[in-house]
């Protein structure tokens, strides 16, 4: 995640849409010990903090390619790795004054029962900051969270195939200037007609008080109601905001392009961005397994996996 985020931004909270809609289903359950291990090892000092270009990112990305296989994903093309070039460091300095190195995206994807040729993009980066004048900095909150949750969902739709195809995109440079979604858009694997939706996942595992919020559907109201199907049966406040720049008195407080969601929606591609709010541990070497909030990250990855379902279930 790259823009400051410091103050609470005009939210509607989801409570009265959730009233009309009705929890229905019970929620899906998450395999929470796999949940925990993958932040656990992707934030491990192995991985190095995950730098684009760098031994830890290559280990992340060995690490990706075995998890996706175990799930039964499929490689568009021979392979899961996708490499693209940095054209050039976005953020000056350390740690990446020097970064010239190939990134890889690591793509894959379920094909869909009824609908295969429509497709539903989950996302989250897996890059982070690496290490600065030798200090570590993990990246568990951002974005190892997202990343864990992105292969929970994957896990779900492994035991309960989907209506649509569901890519899983695990993106790197995000931290570079959005360069690994840049990158997916540019090269796309179908024609850009056939790409439904955006699902962005990225900070999703560390917040005191039980909220997460959503944004996109300012631009696209029509998910609101699908959202708040999920929201319903969930323990954890799920508020709407972050995306109304309209009415906005901070620009860091418009989420549009906050994380790998932006060029989506440059693109016209409808999305919904789940993260939490900018916390003391954002962009620290802080930011380590030891601080994820557990209960409430599980509860998260749980309304996740619903909100896939509930969106492979009734977008047209």
């Amino acid at each position: 995640m790259k823009i400051s985020r410091t103050l609470v931004a005009v939210a509607v909270a989801v409570t009265g849409l959730c009233a009309a809609t009705g929890a229905g289903r019970p929620a899906p359950q998450v395999d929470s010990a796999r949940l925990l291990d993958d932040v656990r090892l992707l934030a491990s000092s192995d991985m190095g903090g995950r730098r684009t270009g760098s031994d830890g990112s290559r280990k992340a990305q060995a690490f990706l390619q075995t998890r996706f296989a175990a799930l039964g994903l499929k490689p568009f093309g021979a392979a899961y790795a996708k490499p693209f070039g940095i054209k050039a460091p976005v953020t000056p300095g350390p740690p990446y004054a020097s970064a010239s190195a190939a990134a890889v995206n690591v793509i894959g994807h379920i094909a869909g029962s009824a609908r295969p040729e429509r497709f539903i993009v989950v996302s989250a980066h897996y890059d982070h900051l690496g290490i600065k004048n030798g200090t570590l900095y993990p990246g568990a909150d951002d974005n190892a969270s997202g990343v864990a949750a992105m292969l929970a969902i994957a896990a779900w739709f492994r035991d309960h195939p989907p209506r649509h195809s569901i890519v899983f995109a695990a993106f790197d440079g995000e931290e570079l200037g959005l360069q690994g979604a840049r990158a997916f858009l540019a090269t796309l694997p179908f024609a850009k007609a056939q790409l439904a939706l955006n699902l962005n996942l990225d900070m999703v595992s560390h917040n005191d008080v039980n909220q997460i919020y959503v944004a996109g559907t300012s631009y696209s109201p029509q998910l609101a109601p699908l959202v708040a199907q999920a929201a319903a049966r969930s323990s954890v406040d799920v508020k709407f905001g972050h995306d109304r720049p309209q009415l906005r008195t901070d620009a860091a407080e418009d989420w549009t392009h906050a994380s790998d969601h932006g060029p989506f929606h440059d693109a016209g591609v409808p999305f919904l961005y789940f993260g939490v709010e900018e916390h003391a541990h954002y962009h620290a070497p802080s930011d380590t397994f030891e601080h994820i909030n557990q209960r409430f990250f599980i509860r998260v990855a749980s309304l996740l996996v619903d909100v896939a379902a509930t969106l492979d279930a009734k977008l047209k």
